[in-house]
């Protein structure tokens, strides 16, 4: 036992030994009660005994993160070395060092943290307004700390609230929110109310009823409670103000199921009612009712729940980029789109579980498809014939376990690669671990699996690899490869790593809408672990899609490309009746293996199968192009512009569709004269390149009339028809200012309008030619005044740049130049990015004017 230990054995144990090193996870139960237990021994035959700390007082095992072999190696060595040493121990003790300064060293600071689901209802109920913080407890609904939502601390089960009890007396601060989960409120949850309650603070708990377990898998809460049981409840233990909010507030038209003074909303109005409970004096509840998403996606899976015929899409012609959609929606389904005209948005239609938070964010390139279904991709049609592949030589001779790291995100299937490694092995009667560490990986984090191969079970000592004792790193997903503990696996001279080059951004996407993914600073920490030898890499997930039609074969490519290499030391019989034994998607799963086995023996066979195009060379036009084409405009969709000349053809091209030739011209002219004066100046072109891209982003804003242009060009048709089938009808989000609502703050409300849009479009879009006319009814808005000052501003601000360019002030015209790409969105929104894109614009005004001041600041 742990506690209390038993003092005869440990007398025995202890008798004789000169030093005890005692190794314990968090704290030091152990340790503790053996210095007691042996405190008045005689000196002489008392051993030392040392754990968390030394004789020294050095914290050498500490109570907090974890204890690798690595770090507990190094105190066993230390303590040995006044009996004993070696070559060998002294070799490793320096590896270990050499690889913590080379670990130490800067890298891409990108992890990948987990995050809520799609659609998950905590990314909405966990939102707090402005001014009001809240505090965290057990359950999913914890990953609140990390996302920048006013959310601190955590507490044990029942114990929710028990801290701001502590604190109210204490600070001026008179109201928190407190989260508190329906299974944690079933289990002991119920008790923090009650002591909130006699200790008389000012405390809303928000009880978030998700139906589920859902942080461990999806289990039904033991004797589950109904919101009508928990209203009555906390009812009866003295709480006056309770609010119902619910995504479907209709379901509970049963009032007499609740205590009287219930008040029932939908959540839409959770920040309107949360600013009111704040004010509310003692405690009040705020139970928010909405069914977990990963729960009602295997209900709908199940035919258990239904599932609406409706989904959303963006038309990333109309997208700006300005991220509100993610700001409302904290959603992952939510996927940056990289265009020829900046970053847009779309949603993942695979992962996508219909919450449609993400149409409330204003912006009107949102529709929604009331009927029909998600087409389904289909695969290839290209076949391959594994019979032709050569068999690869299997490296090792498992006279010591082979060991192989697979790293990925959670829900992609990186614990079936290392069961059906650790199946295959098991088949052939060898020794073999698998070790998958997950913990809230789930939740799209990031998952380890440690699996090792051996002769026999009696060969492996230990689950877990050590550091440098990785001889693969398989890395489904190369921001985990990226993490401290992963490197650490690797050794120059003995490990292989294969790279997946997909970029999968983590959740925090949702939060930092300008994220860039540092495939090369990753790429850069791989070879400085491999001392500057390559990573294998290969663009698995694109590959998978295309030739399997579905991403989710992506990691079992991997591992066929990792066994080609010879590098999973288990035979191909074995492993392919291991993917049947797993007896899912067998079929697909043993195509992908082998298209792996291709792309690792002949990689340029597989991207050719898989389609790919080599790039158009980039087309030469230095002036305004004598034909445009006009059967449709170009929404930069295609391959971006490989150079300056063919950038500004193409925004050209955009300009005329957008109002006419001499728009156009302007345009073109404009980026000519800076070009010219950069060139005679300097010899670059970095200047012109900003102007190319940002002149454009100004003259080409989206009003009324460029939007509905954007949805009658015939590209949003063909994307709907690409990606929807059957009987279907388009519905479209729009807050027209004649006709929207406002809310509290005086912004304007999104509403659904019904195919009839389309044709309203296709006239406002012949009715472009108005623009800045006299007839132009939507141009005079202040929103429209803006625009267009804007443009002459930014004509007038480059022209200022361009008469004080030379070496010390280049830098900062180009900054100028490129302040547009700041200014994203429509009406509130976009007012808001301006008002921050203009104060950047006079700072660097100021720096190249002169002022030293302003020069320091822009530094």
């Amino acid at each position: 036992m742990t506690w209390p230990l038993e003092p005869i054995g440990i007398r025995d144990f202890a008798r004789g030994l000169e030093d005890i090193i005692v190794v314990e996870e968090k704290r030091s139960f152990l340790e503790s009660q053996m210095k007691e237990a042996m405190y008045n021994w005689d000196h002489a035959t008392r051993p030392s005994i040392v754990g968390k700390y030394d004789e020294e007082e050095n914290w050498i095992l500490p109570s907090t993160s974890e204890l690798t072999p690595a770090r507990i190696a190094r105190v066993i060595a230390k303590r040995l070395a006044r009996f004993f040493t070696s070559d060998l121990i002294e070799s490793r003790l320096k590896w270990i060092a050499d690889k913590e300064k080379e670990l130490a060293l800067p890298r891409a600071n990108f992890p990948r943290a987990a995050h809520y689901c799609s659609g998950c209802p905590h990314n909405s109920s966990t939102v707090v307004p402005e001014g009001s913080r809240a505090l965290g407890g057990i359950g999913c609904h914890y990953m609140v700390t990390w996302m920048d939502r006013k959310t601190d601390t955590f507490t044990q089960m029942g114990g929710e609230g028990a801290t701001w009890c502590g604190q109210a007396p204490f600070t001026s601060e008179k109201h928190v929110f407190q989260n508190l989960g329906d299974g944690t409120y079933f289990h002991s949850g119920s008790l923090a109310i009650r002591q909130a309650i006699a200790a008389g603070v000012n405390i809303t708990y928000k009880i978030l009823v998700n139906d589920a377990v859902a942080m461990t898998g999806g289990q039904p809460v033991d004797g589950t409670l109904t919101v009508p049981d928990i209203a009555r409840q906390v009812s009866a233990e003295g709480v006056h103000t309770i609010v119902v909010m619910s995504d479907d507030i209709s379901k509970w038209w049963r009032r007499d199921l609740f205590p009287s003074g219930v008040e029932f909303v939908d959540r839409d109005q959770l920040d309107a009612v949360q600013k009111r409970l704040s004010k509310v004096e003692g405690v009040s509840v705020l139970i928010y009712d909405q069914t977990c998403a990963a729960e009602k996606r295997r209900r709908r899976k199940r035919g258990k729940m239904v599932d609406p015929a409706k989904r959303t899409f963006i038309n990333p012609a109309v997208c700006e980029g300005c991220g509100d959609c993610g700001v409302k929606s904290n959603c992952v389904s939510v996927l940056p789109l990289e265009t020829e005209f900046g970053r847009k948005r779309e949603i993942d239609q695979s992962n996508c579980n219909k919450d449609f938070s993400c149409v409330k964010g204003f912006c009107p390139s949102f529709v929604t498809i009331q009927g029909g279904g998600l087409k389904k991709r289909k695969a290839s049609s290209n076949t391959l014939d594994a019979n032709t592949l050569p068999m690869p030589v299997i490296s090792g001779s498992l006279d010591q376990p082979w060991n192989i790291l697979v790293t990925g995100i959670g829900g992609t299937g990186v614990v079936t690669i290392g069961a059906l490694i650790g199946m295959a092995a098991h088949l052939e009667g060898k020794g073999t671990s698998v070790l998958d560490q997950t913990g809230l990986a789930q939740k799209g984090g990031a998952v380890t699996t440690h699996v090792r191969v051996a002769n026999t079970p009696a060969d492996i000592h230990a689950v877990r690899i050590a550091a440098g004792e990785a001889d693969l790193v398989l890395g489904c997903d190369m921001v985990v490869v990226n993490d401290y503990w992963a490197l650490s696996k690797i050794r120059a001279d003995r490990t292989h790593v294969v790279l997946n080059t997909y970029e999968a951004m983590p959740g925090t996407f949702t939060r930092n809408t300008d994220m860039q993914f540092p495939s090369d600073g990753i790429v850069r920490a791989v070879k400085t672990a491999l001392a500057g030898r390559d990573p294998e890499q290969i663009e698995a997930t694109d590959i998978a899609n295309i030739l399997l039609g579905d991403s989710i074969g992506t990691n079992t490519f991997m591992l066929g490309y990792a066994w080609q290499k010879g590098w999973v030391p288990v035979q191909l019989e074995s492993l392919m009746r291991a993917i049947e034994l797993n007896g899912a998607a067998v079929k697909m799963n043993v195509a992908a293996f082998n298209w792996g086995r291709l792309a690792a023996h002949d990689p340029a066979a597989v991207r050719k199968a898989a389609g790919e195009k080599s790039k158009p060379a980039a087309a030469e036009f230095t002036t305004m192009p004598d034909t445009l084409a006009t059967s449709a405009a170009f929404e930069g969709f295609g391959p971006l512009a490989g150079n300056l000349d063919e950038a500004v053809s193409l925004r050209a091209k955009f300009l005329t569709e957008y109002q006419n030739e001499a728009y156009a011209r302007r345009y073109v002219d404009f980026v000519n004269k800076v070009r010219d004066a950069e060139t005679a100046k300097l010899g670059s072109d970095k200047l012109a390149n900003a102007v190319a891209r940002y002149a454009f982003k100004l003259m080409a804003y989206k009003d009324e009339y460029e939007v509905a242009r954007l949805y009658t060009t015939g590209d949003f048709e063909k994307r709907i028809r690409e990606t929807f089938d059957g009987d279907f009808k388009v519905h479209f989000n729009l807050a027209p200012p004649l006709l929207a609502k406002k809310d509290a703050d005086g912004h304007l409300v999104k509403a659904e309008y019904g195919p009839w849009v389309f044709k309203a479009f296709k006239v406002m879009a012949w009715a472009r030619r108005f623009r800045g006319s006299w007839l132009d009814v939507f141009g005079r808005t202040e929103e429209r005044r803006m625009e267009r000052r804007l443009i002459a501003e930014y004509f007038a601000h480059i022209d200022e740049a361009l008469g004080k360019l030379d070496a010390s002030t280049i830098d900062q015209a180009v900054a100028l130049a490129e302040v547009p790409e700041h200014i994203r969105g429509y009406g509130h929104v976009k007012e808001a990015h301006v008002e921050k894109a203009l104060k950047r614009r006079d700072e660097l005004l100021a720096a190249i004017r002169g002022s030293k001041q302003a020069l320091q600041q822009a530094a």
